[in-house]
């Protein structure tokens, strides 16, 4: 599944290619090939995260409590998912086997054969899978979920009202397909390695009051669990600082073997310690984020928020030290970038595999703002992202400047610079209005202004809530069931009210 060739020319000190422009402008020839690998490679499903899981389930399922029984899963598939490291990389991790590989979530909605075929032959947005997968996915999967999964026990307890209009098209529906998503972190995970909080949880569950706190078991099964997810995280790291290792020592490349027992070096540190370096905290959130994902399929946006000003202390500290150039700063951002794009969205099933055009997760970066303390949040980390969100021009990650009274003119005019070459990002958004909205839901200042979007145009207090998603109406289709008598012309199933001859309407 992995390279290890590359043609780089050797560098002193670092372990970067050569910029192909100074000044923190163009794409060196690593960024080039990873962008456009990006491109190249085609959105496939990948049926072994179902297959680890549903062999779990059977084993397992019964013997734990469900918190524990999820985080032991979690683990499992930690263990034994492929690991890939490709070309050029420098940020490592995926979510399925290689690139735009996505992952099937059985335990929510269980895919037919039916919907496979579908997702493969679509003539826009298709997911590849082989037959053989399909048949594997019958044979293996579908039987055991039959009856089990989150979408069949939700639709068990919808009227047949609900059922009908829905399996006509009139509305799609997300939370019986996936799990609440929408979330964006603080500043945590920069502070704080995993080993950190298992040794919290420790203090949690020594602390449990059973004898008086009637949900203190309820609080055992979840600190429990969470533990054995830093478990599975740190697990997830190693086995990329075990292939980087055994890639570098098969590379004749000596850049390209430099560059991977420097991944070695970072997954074995993070997420298991705070991070120390620019590079060490991209791939710590990027860790985290995989996590996330991997564990269970949220809807739709999981993002780290201020990512600018989180990592601004590690840049500045760098540089101030020299052992990191702007350069190399902003390659690692390029490369970041392009692990987001490579992220497509688990797929549907039903009439919305059908229909549904979503074919990213979205990964809203956050960029300028204010600070916690109210201070003006844009550094030089700020006009390097929207430089790469120039010159990459990829569909993710999502972005959105932050423009307060406190915001430097020179950082508007970037940003407008980007806005006008028409990518549709970034999007602008005032912090000077919706920190005052969130303090009114009663938000305290600080989480107001560490607050900001983190999906579309919804806000919130990062790090604090999810923002729960519920379906989408399709407006089109109730009209052409109105003019219709409350009929649908494609199905003739009558789903709607009786509104009479459309003529009437005239």
């Amino acid at each position: 599944m992995s390279t290890t060739t590359a043609q780089r020319a050797p560098r002193s000190a670092s372990n970067f290619a050569p910029a192909a422009e100074a000044n923190g402008y163009g794409m060196n020839d690593r960024i080039k090939r990873l962008r456009r690998l990006s491109f190249e490679a085609e959105p496939s499903l990948s049926i072994e995260r179902a297959l680890i899981e549903t062999r779990f389930y059977k084993e397992n399922y019964g013997k734990y409590p469900v918190p524990i029984l999820r985080a032991l899963n979690f683990l499992e598939i930690c263990k034994q998912k492929t690991i890939y490291i490709g070309k050029d990389e420098l940020i490592v991790g995926e979510r399925g086997p290689a690139p735009k590989a996505v992952p099937t979530f059985p335990e929510l909605t269980c895919h037919s054969v039916e919907d496979l075929h579908v997702l493969n032959t679509r003539e826009l947005q298709r997911y590849t899978i082989s037959q053989e997968d399909i048949d594997t996915y019958e044979r293996e999967v579908i039987p055991y979920w039959k009856g089990r999964t989150q979408r069949e026990r939700i639709f068990s307890h919808v009227p047949k009202e609900w059922k009908e209009a829905y399996e006509v098209g009139m509305f799609t529906e997300f939370m019986e397909q996936r799990a609440p998503g929408h979330t964006a972190l603080d500043g945590k995970v920069y502070r704080y390695g995993l080993l950190d909080l298992k040794e919290r949880i420790a203090g949690e569950l020594a602390n449990l009051d059973f004898m008086n706190d009637p949900e203190a078991t309820d609080k055992q099964e979840e600190l429990t669990a969470m533990s054995i997810s830093c478990d599975a995280a740190i697990l997830f790291a190693e086995r990329h600082a075990d292939l980087a290792d055994e890639m570098s020592m098969a590379e004749k490349d000596p850049v390209r073997a430099a560059e991977l027992r420097k991944i070695a070096e970072v997954c074995r540190w993070v997420p298991a310690h705070a991070p120390r370096t620019y590079w060490e905290a991209i791939q710590m959130y990027w860790f985290v984020h995989l996590g996330t994902i991997t564990e269970l399929n949220g809807w739709d946006a999981m993002n780290p928020g201020h990512f600018d000003q989180h990592l601004a202390p590690f840049y500045e500290k760098e540089i101030a030290a020299g052992t990191l150039t702007r350069d190399e700063a902003k390659e690692l951002m390029s490369c970041f970038f392009i692990k987001v794009n490579n992220h497509t969205a688990p797929s549907k099933v039903g009439i919305t595999a059908k229909e549904s055009g979503t074919y990213n997760d979205f990964t809203n970066l956050n960029i300028g703002g204010v600070k916690a303390d109210g201070s003006d949040g844009v550094s030089e980390v700020s006009y390097i992202m929207l430089e790469t969100i120039e010159e990459l021009h990829i569909l993710q990650p999502g972005s959105a400047i932050h423009i307060s009274a406190r915001t430097p003119e020179r950082f508007l005019r970037a940003g407008c610079k980007v806005i006008r070459q028409g990518h549709g990002y970034p999007s602008v958004f005032n912090p000077d209005v919706y920190i005052q909205e969130l303090m009114r839901q009663g938000k305290s200042l600080h989480d107001a202004r560490e607050g900001g979007c983190s999906g579309c145009i919804e806000v919130g207090a990062f790090g604090k809530e999810a923002y729960v998603l519920t379906g989408y109406l399709n407006v089109p289709k109730i009209l052409e069931v109105t003019l219709h008598n409350g009929v649908d012309p494609v199905s003739g199933r009558k789903v709607g009210l009786e509104t009479g001859n459309p003529c009437d309407f005239a």
